[in-house]
């Protein structure tokens, strides 16, 4: 069963998409998606942008079939510091609501919009 998509889950994926502008794996533009590292049902890293990678349709698909190859390509495109990190904010707890889902989807909507002026803007995670 698949996990639905809202608002903030899209503006995220754009958000993910633009700050990486290229499959993060093997570099084509073509067919970007939103990879998340630790899957969408762990909401406390869901919108979390240290919690996501672009990859083009075909690597996304390669990795969400191949964990181990994906965890050890994340190991050494990330590093230790940054995978140890994500696991420890794996450790907290989130409950969504509608409002804050809202919220989320307002702050990475509204981050998008001053990344696209200026592409030397940062996006600033929610979390």
């Amino acid at each position: 069963m698949s996990i639905k998509r809202d608002g903030a889950d899209i503006a995220f994926s754009k958000a993910v998409r633009h700050r990486d502008k290229v499959c993060t794996h093997c570099g084509t533009d073509q067919t970007l998606q939103c990879a998340h590292i630790y899957g969408r049902r762990q909401k406390v890293v869901r919108w979390s942008m240290d919690n996501a990678v672009a990859l083009c349709a075909g690597c996304h698909r390669y990795f969400t079939e191949n964990p181990i190859p994906f965890y050890d390509w994340l190991l050494e495109t990330l590093g230790e510091g940054h995978m140890e990190l994500l696991r420890e904010k794996t450790r907290g707890h989130m409950k969504t609501n509608e409002a804050l889902r809202k919220e989320i989807g307002k702050h990475y909507r509204e981050e998008l919009k001053k990344a696209e002026a200026d592409e030397s803007y940062e996006i600033i995670s929610y979390n």
